[in-house]
């Protein structure tokens, strides 16, 4: 438990982090850098996936279904090799962008992903790939596999076609998507189905199918909304759609199935992680919605060429689904603690920069004037983010707290 602590404490790192580099590159508006913009997004965003949600991911997921395998020795030498390799893109990134040595470590960092799932195949046991819960990490594992071939085509693509192609757009769109709505979802799925199954929860197996089968379609065929800005055949705009409407059917499924289960939830959770939890909820619904209203032709279009709205989108899942839920399922285990203050906290910072992210957006959108010193009250609501985070890591080496 103390070493699994630990691996919890480096991933809240990483998001101290990553909130740092986000306050850096809002205020490169304001003040000028030593560093190249393009390279620190690059160092933000890897440090973003690859530190901090991963790193809490595998702790998850190791905790739940791998911490009575006695595999503890290798899986520690997996976690700090993976560590190298995601400080040393921390070192390299900023100074070089994608160079040698950032394309080194980004590729070892790939095989320590693969050697991570293989270990959860092999070690988890018969009774444990028959739950609900393994289904759904074992997929998510897959759409994390598959979500790095874009990086490998990226090389090739480089060489051939060029940086500046479609192509190379596109499988940066590819990856994305596998990580984000197929390993990041998938995964957190499977974390509270393990939950449930350890509080003795009786799910349904028609019902988890459907859910199952419809989330997982839906995941594949949403992967048309990354296009959308070649301004496609009709038909990808028609299966976008589809897959959208797909997920948000598959989260009515699984929420009218966990209704009878809700006085459970609520009490084997504590109040900061239940609360978490029903807020990573109602924002994922939010994001569900985003997706049906982006597949439609005339919204597509003004979000292919409006990048403040492509960032507002990347942020609300980012933050407000996936970092959210990880917080929550943390706290549960009792690796890390959460309070109410430091999540009312966090969420004062997230909602300030999304609003004003989605205001430029919409400015933009309507060519209307920008508010005079936009650019200090972005950095401002970003640094009440930073506060937030950096509190939630503060707090992990308190003896106590208090909700």
């Amino acid at each position: 438990m103390q070493t699994l602590k630990k691996h919890s404490i480096f991933a809240l790192g990483y998001f101290l982090l990553i909130a740092l580099l986000g306050m850096a590159l809002r205020l490169f508006q304001l003040i000028e850098f030593p560093f190249d913009y393009k390279f620190l997004v690059h160092t933000h965003s890897h440090v973003a996936l690859l530190g901090w949600v991963y790193t809490a991911l595998t702790t998850l997921i190791y905790k739940s279904y791998l911490s009575k395998a006695s595999i503890h020795k290798k899986y520690r030498n997996l976690f700090w090799f993976t560590q190298i390799n995601i400080i040393g893109m921390l070192f390299t990134f900023p100074f070089t962008g994608y160079a040698l040595f950032s394309i080194l470590f980004s590729t070892l960092f790939l095989f320590a992903s693969y050697v991570f799932m293989w270990l959860f195949i092999k070690h988890t046991s018969d009774e444990q790939k028959r739950s609900y819960s393994y289904k759904c990490i074992h997929v998510s594992l897959w759409y994390m596999v598959i979500s790095s071939l874009g990086p490998w085509a990226l090389g090739i693509i480089m060489n051939t076609a060029g940086s500046g192609s479609d192509l190379y757009r596109n499988a940066i769109y590819f990856y994305l998507h596998f990580q984000y709505n197929g390993w990041f979802i998938m995964a957190l799925i499977g974390i509270f189905l393990y939950l449930l199954e350890q509080n003795s929860a009786n799910l349904s197996s028609r019902t988890f199918r459907q859910f199952f089968w419809t989330m997982n379609i839906g995941v594949v065929t949403t992967f048309g909304i990354s296009i959308l800005w070649m301004k496609p055949p009709y038909i990808i705009y028609l299966i976008s759609v589809f897959g959208s409407l797909l997920q948000l059917f598959a989260f009515g499924i699984l929420i009218k199935w966990l209704s009878p289960f809700r006085d459970q939830i609520k009490s084997f959770d504590s109040k900061p992680s239940y609360l978490l939890i029903r807020i990573a909820a109602l924002f994922f619904l939010i994001k569900l919605l985003f997706q049906i209203l982006g597949s439609i032709p005339y919204v597509a279009s003004i979000i292919a060429s409006n990048i403040d709205l492509v960032i507002g989108y990347i942020h609300w899942t980012f933050l407000g689904v996936v970092s959210i839920a990880a917080l929550a399922f943390l706290s549960h285990f009792k690796l890390i603690h959460i309070t109410k203050r430091t999540i009312f906290l966090y969420l004062i910072g997230f909602f300030l920069t999304e609003g004003l992210i989605f205001y430029r957006g919409i400015v933009v959108w309507s060519k209307t004037w920008l508010a005079t010193n936009y650019s200090w009250y972005l950095a401002i609501a970003s640094g009440i983010l930073l506060v937030g985070i950096a509190q939630i890591f503060i707090n992990q080496f308190q003896k106590t707290t208090k909700n």
